[in-house]
């Protein structure tokens, strides 16, 4: 754990230049727009370590898949999120020597990412080796306000010298992805020209054929005075404008940076003249007026989205930063685009979809944007439908069932994994719990018959298909899979899955008998044959899920307790973590559990479970989990909280909000934790806050730490907005809608008139 990182409610402060902490930092000051964005690298040459990385969204290759040898199934390829074109670069030399600050003295430095306005800081005094000093300051932004759009500003006081300055603003697609293999680049050229006062970089990937246009227009200026480029220089995948200037002590030379950026996956036709079009656009609104809409629409967004805790700065900053990072990596307005797990801060997971989406972002989007982002969500999977059933067939799968991919980008299953790809198959499960958390939240109950009862049709032929009788045990069971513990594989009957699978049939069979108007063409479109619902009952009333009843607790899978039984409290510190320090066949015999597993399934259906059951599992459980994976922690804090646990609670609220700020698990370095951000705002809501949905109405049970004054945030449900305002006696309400509504506080029902604000004693 690294705690360099200072404390503030509204910033991410980096007040001293450590090399070893660089590519961490670059992934904290990571920028985006939900188009767009890019890791906090220098601007200026930094031949250090770093990640240089600037994303697209949408935009991925297929990159063949490595393996000595090959099953039938297997995925040929892996999707990765690809670097594209390095956009804020400059090439600075100062007196024939390349300005580069990892070869200088860094006397000063700070950076801060100002999470309220989404514009990222720079000051640092340096000499370099010819004894020039310079103070530089640097701002930059991609857009909120115009999501195509970016700029950056470079100022330099020159402290101590004098001479010439070479400079070179570029836009370099020349670029490569960390995990290429053989230094491999993935991106062919098109076009490179200069248009009005800029220039423009098109490039298209390798097979997948997407275009990505860059056009940037360049401002220089000495002591105010504009400075025109001498020239226009072109090399392989790269375009530059270069500008030859003299400085002396007091000079100040500043540097802007406009761009406008457009890929054929969102703008099909008219490439070119659409991004150099958006391109001149922000710059003739000037930095000044461009920055200024992009706060704006930062503080709306904050305005419905804030928590606010009082009297604990430290869980201040923590849930602030996961809620920016997830407005930045994806607003809702394209069915087609997901949340990947690294969204524009790292290359990780390949930028791709995983289960975290419908398990763990779902409930943030439903209560904090507006109810079509948390349908477009739901959407996605429709429309990959028929992907999922031809990744079932692939194994053997018949009449339209549907195994989901582990991970993809364009429905097909792309995951390299033996034992993830083909047994960690509950995230079918995530995905029908997906819709029914999406129709309970809002009410939408339209969605079932245009979209969602396709979804679960398919995915309960699954379910139907990978079961099978058990003539020894008299019950269905299900073999070799692999639950949410990712250290356990190729286990039978994993409880979760078991538990979700059963649900997935029970709640189909429900919504197909819910069916009203045309219920006979929307089952056709299924194929859907009557008989079938025959086995699903069948299965329902004969599913084997393990327990031990001497201990009270559901087995995590058959023969768990056959392993050695050690606390994780009882571990030398220097054995964690394990992922790092262990041998996978180590792991895979231990009893440590890398995430929540029968605790995620007492949290999805808690309704299901009295509150001894959930305590008994809780206390065998939680002792025994390593959190090695970002999704574990906010789980433990919502069924601690519910248990009254609060200094475990709060203890793990930490490790979700700063999981990534004090790199918890030594691995910010590659990206942010983006899907398990969500899971911090749930830790809070669901968790300390004790929301849930009961009886079509909102539902509260707060239960804050004890040294929180206060804690406060707004809630969007079935379209109306509710302002939450808890302390340790009271919690205060605020119907800010001009529709009535009710809320339960503690199993109490209180009715809210339009606009009208309350009080309850706790």
């Amino acid at each position: 754990m690294k705690k360099y990182i200072q404390i503030d409610p509204w910033k991410i402060i980096e007040n001293k230049f450590t090399p070893d902490n660089n590519k961490i930092s670059e992934s904290l000051f990571s920028l985006g727009n939900g188009k767009l964005g890019l890791r906090g690298n220098f601007a200026e040459k930094y031949s250090g370590e770093t990640l240089q990385g600037s994303y697209l969204a949408g935009i991925y290759y297929p990159d063949k898949t490595k393996v000595g040898w090959w099953k039938n199934g297997y995925p040929e390829y892996f999707a990765k999120v690809l670097n594209s074109c390095n956009w804020i670069g400059l090439n600075i030399i100062l007196n024939k020597s390349e300005l580069d600050l990892n070869n200088c003295v860094i006397k000063e430095f700070s950076r801060h990412l100002d999470m309220k306005e989404g514009v990222l800081y720079r000051n640092c005094t340096i000499t370099t080796k010819e004894g020039i000093t310079l103070n530089i300051k640097s701002e930059r932004f991609c857009s909120m306000s115009d999501d195509h759009t970016a700029a950056l500003t470079y100022e330099i006081e020159i402290l101590k010298g004098q001479g010439t300055m070479a400079l070179s603003a570029y836009l370099d697609s020349n670029v490569e992805n960390e995990d290429s293999n053989y230094d491999e680049k993935f991106w062919n050229e098109i076009s490179l020209k200069e248009f009005s006062k800029g220039i423009y970089n098109e490039a298209i990937t390798k097979k997948t054929g997407f275009h990505a246009a860059h056009a940037c227009i360049n401002e220089v200026s000495v002591n105010n005075e504009q400075v025109e480029s001498i020239n226009t220089t072109k090399s392989e995948k790269y375009i530059s404008q270069n500008y030859e200037l003299t400085f002396d002590k007091g000079s100040m030379i500043k540097i802007t940076k406009y761009l406008g950026i457009h890929t054929s996956f969102d703008t099909p036709n008219d490439l070119e003249l659409r991004t150099t079009e958006s391109c001149q656009s922000i710059f003739n609104k000037t930095f000044a007026k461009a920055k200024e809409e992009h706060v704006e629409a930062w503080a709306n967004k904050w305005n419905e989205c804030d928590v606010e805790i009082k009297g604990d700065e430290s869980a201040q900053q923590g849930i602030r930063f996961n809620i920016f990072h997830l407005h930045q990596t994806y607003s809702g307005k394209d069915s087609r685009l997901n949340i990947g797990p690294k969204g524009f801060t790292g290359e990780k997971y390949g930028g791709s979809t995983y289960w975290d989406t419908e398990a763990y972002c779902l409930p943030f989007y439903l209560s904090t944007a507006d109810q079509e982002v948390g349908r477009n969500l739901l959407i996605y999977r429709h429309n990959q439908l028929q992907k999922a059933i031809e990744n079932a067939e692939k194994l053997g799968f018949e009449n339209g069932a549907a195994l989901y991919p582990m991970v993809t980008i364009n429905g097909e299953e792309c995951h390299n994994e033996w034992e993830i790809t083909f047994e960690e198959i509950h995230r079918n499960g995530a995905i029908a719990y997906a819709i029914y958390d999406y129709i309970r939240y809002t009410g939408d109950e339209s969605y079932m018959a245009e979209y969602g009862i396709d979804v679960l049709i398919a995915i309960s032929r699954f379910w139907a298909q990978r079961f099978n009788y058990s003539e020894a045990k008299k019950l269905y069971v299900m073999l070799g899979v692999t639950g949410p513990n990712e250290y356990e594989n190729n286990v039978n009957n994993n409880w979760y899955t078991n538990y979700i699978a059963r649900w997935c049939l029970q709640y189909c069979v429900k919504s197909i008998e819910g069916l009203k108007d045309s219920k006979e063409e929307i089952l056709a479109r299924s194929n859907f044959d009557i008989k079938e619902l025959e086995l699903w009952n069948k299965i329902i009333e004969k599913v084997y899920l393990p327990e031990d009843k001497e201990l009270g607790i559901f087995l995590q899978q058959d023969n768990f307790l056959d392993k050695e039984q050690i606390l994780v409290k009882d571990l030398d510190p220097k054995h964690l973590p394990l992922n790092q320090k262990w041998s996978w066949d180590r792991i895979l015999r231990s009893v440590f559990i890398k995430q929540a597993d029968v605790l995620q399934g007492i949290y999805f259906f808690e309704e299901d479970f009295d509150m001894k059951v959930i305590e008994q599992n809780f206390d065998f459980y939680e002792p025994r989990t390593v959190h090695e994976s970002s999704l574990s922690p906010c789980v433990h804090v919502i069924l601690a909280s519910l248990l009254g646990r609060k200094e475990k609670a709060y203890e793990m609220y930490l490790r979700t909000s700063r999981l990534d700020i004090d790199d918890y698990n030594n691995d910010t370095e590659d990206g942010l934790h983006i899907t398990s951000m969500a899971g911090t705002w749930m830790s809070i809501v669901k968790g300390f806050a004790g929301m849930r949905v009961k009886d079509q109405c909102l539902f509260f049970n707060p239960l804050l730490p004890d040294h929180w004054k206060e804690v406060s945030f707004k809630i969007k449900y079935r379209r109306q907005l509710l302002k939450v305002k808890i302390d340790q006696n009271k919690l205060y309400l605020l119907n800010e809608s001009a529709q009535p509504m009710s809320v339960y506080i503690k199993d109490k029902k209180v009715k809210l008139l339009e606009h009208e604000k309350t009080t309850v004693q706790l």
